[in-house]
């Protein structure tokens, strides 16, 4: 049962008494020896890419539980547990009996990694599309807050729907009258893939298709193909919303050839679908057929949580967490690399997140209760921070904050800190008062066109109201000692070119991790300081997050 804190008062009252146990004392500081050593282990061989549901979750999970053990935390997870059981479909598509287009001027065979990128979240054996109609739906929003609907009542059953990535403000320049319903090129939830697939699935489609432009996805083509046609997604009840049962990418170029044997232009069609009066395009006499063997399975995976007891208010929690899961094992690379061990993705985050699980637990006992949460499956669509959300073992509503790492940097001492979702909610000015105490700014993500608030786990703390923050390295260069910013932008962009999802995100005894240190040392200063008060942290009043989290403020005193 909750506890609605009636016990609030008797907090406040304890906390004025006597100052929170951090603030008598320096706190020790995050060890960045300790960062390595946690990320060379966990992105060893031996861990075989850390993939949900393999032999490398089960010697994760159990290395993860006898280093939280040996810290002496308790257990956080289900009926007194370790973990929480994160059920998954685990499904991979074969070599395609048939992809192809016909009509449109002639037949038209696909390559499955080379023009297409096609999988499925269902849990079939085949996946059969005959002759179903090419509708372009432009951006695919349906938004009536922002007064925007690009289907337009279009009947979507039994077709495939082509989108373009990202929302309809991102390419227009900020002086067009046709921007600024979606924020500019930051990034809504919109742009995301996950929800062009979702609503395609709401509307009945047979499939969906987006069109990959890197710099609307933010990635290249090589990492929408990293999955090699694996997915997995959350276990869905037989009367519930499915999954589309076709979904996937059109290479660019092969999109264009598309629309030019339609008879359309597709630069001409993009720009029209950046105004609010687009509607649906047919595709000509374009026909989509696919007859696809699937594999599938039901696994079981874990989440993994520990926590401290709150010495005053237990039923109150913050929350620090990263992914533990990465991509495993796939085809071999040009060096005949075939696992691919997610050291800085995000084994470096999960270090983060012990050691300051370690500091937390060297200091006296917090007011909160803290809690450390290990998410698996992040890389497959955060299934299992978004399992979690679905059955939280602490509810969002007592939830002071989320405090999640996932890429940190590892090159060297940095003058900022680099924060993806700047704006959000108050927890902005807390990290910006911890940096200062470090002689230290806070600079907002350079990049926000990609999206990345919505591409990590506190994304699915935060669609249920919590206040989080996001500390991603690779939402701009950050201002580094050696070399400034433009040293910053070139690791970022070395990183996410050459090693993203690959087998080069390995361990390296190169990496200076000073900087990412003192990065999770500002995330255990806003923890702690937070979870030793009575504060309730809020959302903007521009966040989409906000009226969630107002519905439950009876719950906060």
């Amino acid at each position: 049962m909750i506890r609605t804190i009636a016990a609030a008062g008797v907090l406040a009252s304890v906390l004025l008494a006597s100052p929170p146990p951090a603030a008598a004392a320096a706190p020790a500081r995050v060890d960045p020896a300790r960062l390595s050593d946690t990320a060379r282990v966990l992105a060893s061989d031996a861990f075989l890419g850390r993939a949900p549901g393999g032999p490398g979750e089960t010697k994760t999970v159990d290395w993860l539980i006898g280093r939280l053990k040996a810290m002496g935390l308790r257990p956080g997870g289900d009926a007194g547990g370790w973990t929480q059981a994160a059920p998954l479909v685990h499904a991979q598509v074969g070599t395609p009996r048939s992809l192809a287009i016909t009509g449109a001027g002639a037949d038209w065979l696909l390559v499955q990694g080379a023009q297409i990128y096609v999988s499925t979240d269902q849990p079939v054996d085949r996946v059969a599309i005959a002759a179903a109609p090419l509708v372009f739906v432009g951006y695919g929003v349906s938004a009536p807050e922002r007064g925007w609907d690009d289907f337009k009542g279009v009947d979507l059953h039994g077709k495939v729907a082509v989108f373009l990535v990202n929302d309809p403000d991102f390419e227009a320049a900020p002086d067009e009258p046709v921007a600024g319903r979606f924020g500019g090129r930051a990034m809504t939830y919109y742009g995301r893939w996950t929800y062009k697939f979702e609503e395609a699935a709401r509307r009945g489609a047979a499939g969906a298709l987006i069109v990959h432009e890197t710099a609307g996805a933010a990635y290249p083509w090589s990492v929408v193909i990293a999955p090699q046609g694996e997915t997995f997604d959350i276990v869905r009840p037989p009367d519930g919303p499915q999954a589309v049962p076709l979904q996937g990418w059109l290479q660019r170029d092969t999109a264009v050839e598309l629309f030019r044997r339609a008879g359309l232009d597709f630069e001409a069609l993009k720009v029209a679908a950046r105004r609010a009066d687009f509607r649906p395009v047919a595709l000509s006499d374009a026909r989509f057929t696919a007859d696809i063997p699937v594999s599938h399975s039901l696994i079981e995976s874990h989440n993994v949580l520990a926590k401290i007891p709150g010495r005053v208010a237990p039923d109150q929690n913050v929350m620090f967490a990263a992914h533990w899961d990465a991509y495993g094992v796939g085809r071999p690379d040009e060096a005949g690399r075939t696992i691919r061990p997610g050291a800085n993705d995000d084994a470096l985050g999960v270090a983060g997140v012990l050691e300051i699980a370690r500091l937390f637990k060297a200091a006296p006992r917090p007011a909160r209760t803290v809690v450390f949460a290990f998410w698996t499956a992040e890389e497959r669509g955060l299934l299992g921070s978004q399992t979690y959300a679905a059955h939280p073992i602490y509810p969002p509503a007592t939830m002071a904050g989320n405090l999640t790492m996932d890429i940190l940097e590892t090159a060297g001492p940095s003058r900022d800190v680099v924060l993806v979702g700047a704006g959000q909610d108050s927890l902005d000015g807390d990290l910006a008062a911890a940096a200062a105490r470090q002689g230290r700014a806070v600079t907002p993500d350079s990049h926000p066109e990609r999206g990345l608030f919505y591409r990590a786990d506190h994304f699915s703390l935060a669609r249920q109201g919590v206040p989080t923050l996001l500390l991603m390295a690779v939402g701009g260069g950050p201002d580094l000692v050696r070399g400034g910013r433009a040293a910053g932008d070139r690791w970022v962009s070395d990183y996410t070119a050459n090693c993203y999802h690959k087998t080069c995100d390995a361990w390296s005894a190169a990496w200076d991790l000073r900087g990412a240190a003192r990065d999770v040392d500002l995330l255990a200063d806003v923890g702690r300081r937070l979870a030793n008060s009575t504060a309730w942290p809020t959302w903007n009043a521009g966040s989409e997050f906000r009226a969630v989290r107002d519905r439950t403020a009876s719950q906060r005193h």
